[in-house]
């Protein structure tokens, strides 16, 4: 299913929240679905006096429905990466695999030819050291043989030592290439529960929409354009984000691509071209500055430099929500370059359209450009 088509021309923002206040911890962080149960809001809203209040109800439900949508998009991205690398660990263990066993063929060939020396004897004419001895005019020359008979045991010793060696490599690297498949096929399956869960919450949220007039809509963009724009007043009246800053070179390579993608619709999964998530836009854009960042919001998240808001600069990663499920890139002046969600397109939005989280730098230790110029996005 197309997750862009699911909501047409609904151009809703994503939930504007208070900047700090973050929702509590969400029961489906652990990849299950919620408890079904009575949903007023599940209904259209009533026409008569009580109307204003389902619509809040209603655009309540919307959001915390694509705050689920995304979550569980970003659990597929992980799985997905984890397939990605979880194959290529098998393929490698296979080769390892059949190298180690024409080793062991190789192994099992000299130590065929080296039993059929032991039962022939390996002196002069096929006959044994001890035989040699017995026969010969001086057993003195046999004795003085001794080196070279050591030598040919210790040959002896390497081949039976390798062959050992390399019967145990083949037998844990057989183990290893087993439980490699074996977590490929959980992965894939664990990949296949996320999509469906992505697309149940996208199917509730049409048949949330489906139920509502053309008015009704635009009310409910009113309402969350205001919620959007009081969060946006309050964090920039609390001066966190204090003053201009340049970016690093990089940094604007990254916008500069961020904005170019602008109008392009989100689909989950979706690294670009034509598309692009959350994750995938702001991974795709420092990939094109030339620095390669995790593809997941949470991994963006856990394994870059933090920075404090009040030092944002243009090319930092702004992430939201407790379990950091979404993400966006920061271009100056209060403002960040986004993916937002299914059924919209990627825009330039308030950093405040979300309950921030905090911020992070793919770049902490690159230089801020000395000039900079910042592209138009408006």
């Amino acid at each position: 299913m197309c997750a862009a088509a699911l909501v047409g021309a609904v151009t809703l923002t994503l939930p504007a929240a208070p900047v700090h206040a973050a929702p509590e911890p969400d029961p489906s962080a652990t990849g299950e679905a919620p408890e079904p149960g009575p949903d007023p809001a599940g209904a259209s809203p009533e026409p008569d006096g009580s109307g204003d209040v389902s619509l809040r109800r209603l655009l309540t439900r919307l959001q915390d429905l694509y705050r689920r949508t995304e979550q569980a998009t970003e659990e597929y991205n992980a799985t997905e990466e984890g397939l990605k690398a979880q194959r290529k660990k098998s393929q490698d263990l296979n080769v390892r695999l059949a190298r180690t066993r024409t080793r062991l063929a190789d192994g099992q060939a000299d130590a065929g030819r080296l039993a059929r020396q032991q039962y022939q004897g390996t002196g002069a004419g096929g006959l044994s050291a001890y035989l040699r001895m017995l026969l010969a005019d001086d057993p003195r020359d046999v004795l003085e043989e001794g080196h070279l008979l050591k030598e040919a045991a210790g040959g002896q010793a390497a081949v039976v030592s390798r062959l050992t060696r390399n019967e145990k490599r083949a037998d844990e690297l057989a183990k290893a290439s087993r439980a490699a498949l074996d977590r490929q096929q959980v992965l894939t399956e664990q990949r296949k529960q996320q999509r469906d869960a992505v697309q149940g919450r996208l199917k509730e949220v049409e048949e949330l929409l489906s139920g509502l007039s053309e008015d009704q809509l635009a009310e409910l963009g009113r309402m969350e354009q205001e919620g959007t724009d009081d969060a946006q007043r309050s964090l920039l009246s609390s001066g966190e984000l204090r003053g201009a800053r340049a970016p690093s070179a990089s940094g604007e390579r990254a916008v500069r691509y961020g904005l170019r993608q602008v109008g392009k619709p989100y689909v989950w999964g979706a690294q670009g071209p034509d598309s692009f998530d959350c994750s995938g836009l702001t991974s795709q854009a420092w990939s094109h500055a030339g620095r390669a960042v995790p593809r997941t919001s949470q991994e963006q998240w856990r394994q870059l430099p933090h920075v404090p808001l009040s030092r944002l600069r243009p090319g930092d990663l702004v992430l939201y929500f407790p379990g950091a499920t979404h993400v966006a890139m920061y271009l100056g002046d209060g403002k960040v370059v986004q993916a937002p969600r299914p059924g919209a397109r990627v825009k330039v939005s308030p950093i405040a359209a979300n309950p921030l989280l905090g911020a992070v730098r793919p770049d902490r230790d690159a230089a801020a450009l000395r000039a900079y110029v910042p592209p138009r996005w408006y």
